[in-house]
């Protein structure tokens, strides 16, 4: 089996190294990720200038761009052969709610699903690292199982949130639907040492729909979270309103 692994918090961070660690067992790892931090850049392509690419150790790629462009060359040239499976993560802080729209992690298996292959995003919920061994173990088991009982058929994308905790205080895996934050937080103004004002994106917003099925559940449960994922944002129950006033007599 071959894996493919990114991520947007850089190809050396902690995350991606763990995560690549215990996807060995496997089969063969191939990481391709971002040289630097890519956070919040969802699925963006860069389309305006040529991406670089170093091979800075056996079978290690970093890309001067983002999350997206670095799944995009390895599917598209890059490697030789198509992978299996794409992951992306360990990330550093969760990725629900509405933060699937945002994140670079979740963007980076997306873009192997878009290419037909079954792709999961991990992330961890709290920044820092903390357990991330305990995290790389839990990834691992999750693949396992996902193998063993995947079918033929249309490809998966999966989004997994795993509590910074031991193994042993894991209260077991359950399949999410996504919940739904508040508005995000004001942004934060400053001046800057020129006398210009600059402003922060404020952060994200607590959680809002947290009843029990989401993701924000799970977690707070010290269960890890599995949310199936699709690309498909058809609004369905809407197409026909839509049609009917498209097409209504306008001097009515």
């Amino acid at each position: 089996m071959r894996i493919l692994i990114s991520n947007d918090d850089g190809y050396s961070a902690p995350g991606i190294r763990a995560l690549a660690k215990a996807m060995r067992r496997f089969g063969y790892v191939t990481v391709v990720a971002p040289e630097f931090n890519q956070s919040g850049t969802s699925n963006a392509l860069t389309l305006t200038r040529p991406l670089q690419v170093q091979e800075v150790e056996p079978g290690v790629f970093a890309v001067n761009g983002t999350p997206s462009d670095s799944v995009h060359l390895a599917l598209t040239g890059l490697l030789d052969e198509k992978p299996d499976l794409v992951l992306s993560g360990i990330n550093c802080g969760q990725n629900m709610g509405e933060d699937t729209m945002y994140s670079g992690t979740v963007a980076a298996a997306i873009e192997g699903y878009l290419f037909g292959i079954d792709s999961i995003a991990f992330s961890q919920i709290e920044r820092g690292w903390g357990h991330l061994e305990d995290a790389a173990t839990m990834a691992q088991a999750i693949v396992e199982r996902f193998l063993e009982r995947k079918k033929d058929g249309e490809p998966q994308l999966l989004n997994v949130n795993i509590p910074n905790l031991p193994l042993s205080q894991l209260q077991g895996i359950v399949a999410t639907r996504l919940g739904r934050r508040h508005h995000a937080e004001s942004v934060i103004k400053e001046v800057s040492p020129r006398g210009f004002p600059i402003y922060w994106v404020g952060a994200a917003g607590k959680p809002k729909d947290r009843a029990e099925g989401t993701d924000f559940w799970a977690v707070e449960h010290n269960a890890v979270s599995v949310t199936p994922l699709q690309v498909d944002l058809t609004n369905y129950s809407a197409v026909r309103s839509v049609g009917q006033w498209l097409h209504s007599d306008s001097k009515q």
